[in-house]
């Protein structure tokens, strides 16, 4: 190793934290388990040792530097493989113990996720799962911050790790009474008049539901804005609107799925990874979700 480098491993630590936090030191040094003064030690010696300003004094508080956000953005990817090669060195003696923090999307709450990852606990009793149920953009965020081992993450992130685990058919949820319920296949036109009940705006089925209206020529009119895909078909089965949701693999009393034509009514699956190889530990859920990875072609 460059001798220039030798002994920076925890500057540069600090400062990605430093970064995490936003500025705040206090914050900062109690997430790395450290004194305020080591932490601002290690960044000032950090400053030192760059000849280039790291933080600027803000009122009360500090301003992180251009140069110090481009800095953690360059070493966050490289930190996290090292710091993932030296756990899998830990538990290569005993590989079937250990943590895996894994995330998954607040609409994927019930259905396959938890069948799957209980059949993986049963599997392997030794490891335990961190589990975090997050939007989208929040695990990607965790994944970059190396908060989280693996997630399930839709639309697939391109700038992380990621393999396409399946395409996840879109279909037209509406009550068993409705006018539309016996077809087979309906195109999004014959929703128009419909109210719907849709995600959250910042969530990217409802983006797709907005295009996918938009494309035939409407803007549909949401009623009901819900996270979870089970308590959107809840208020479906219950006459309150219809919805563009993903199949369903389980069945339930007085709602329809039906077969969208005339587009391509599809999302992809992706398992995405904070690092290119992950610990031996969360390679055992990897390898397992690869195992199950048909499923997802019907995951709620």
């Amino acid at each position: 190793m460059d001798e220039s480098l030798s002994g920076q491993f925890p500057q540069l630590t600090a400062l990605l934290e430093l970064v995490d936090q936003d500025g705040h030191m206090t914050d900062a040094a109690a997430v790395l388990g450290i004194p305020q003064s080591t932490m601002s030690r290690r960044i000032h010696g950090l400053e030192d040792h760059l000849g280039v300003p790291l933080i600027v004094p803000d009122g009360r508080a500090i301003s992180l530097t251009a140069a110090a956000r481009e800095l953690a953005d360059s070493i966050r990817g490289p930190l996290h493989e090292i710091g993932t090669a030296i756990t899998d060195l830990a538990e290569a003696a005993d590989p079937d113990h250990g943590t895996i923090r894994f995330g998954f999307p607040l609409t994927m709450g019930a259905g396959r996720i938890p069948d799957l990852l209980a059949a993986f606990s049963s599997r392997h009793p030794g490891i335990r799962l961190d589990l975090r149920q997050a939007h989208g953009a929040e695990l990607v965020r965790d994944l970059q911050k190396g908060a989280l081992d693996l997630a399930i993450i839709i639309p697939t992130p391109v700038e992380l790790p990621h393999e396409v685990l399946a395409s996840q058919e879109i279909v037209a949820a509406v009550p068993a009474d409705h006018r539309l319920a016996g077809r087979r296949r309906v195109t999004v036109a014959q929703l128009a008049v419909e109210e719907f009940i849709a995600n959250p705006e910042t969530y990217n089925l409802r983006s797709l539901t907005d295009e996918w209206c938009a494309q035939a020529g409407f803007v549909p009119r949401v009623k009901t804005e819900v996270t979870e895909f089970s308590t959107i078909r809840e208020f479906v089965s219950r006459g309150m609107g219809v919805a563009l949701i993903p199949r369903d693999v389980r069945f339930m009393e007085g709602i329809a799925e039906v077969e969208l034509r005339g587009g391509d009514y599809v999302r992809e699956v992706s398992l995405c990874s904070a690092v290119r190889q992950p610990s031996r530990v969360v390679g055992r859920l990897r390898d397992f979700i690869h195992e199950r990875a048909r499923e997802w072609e019907t995951t709620p």
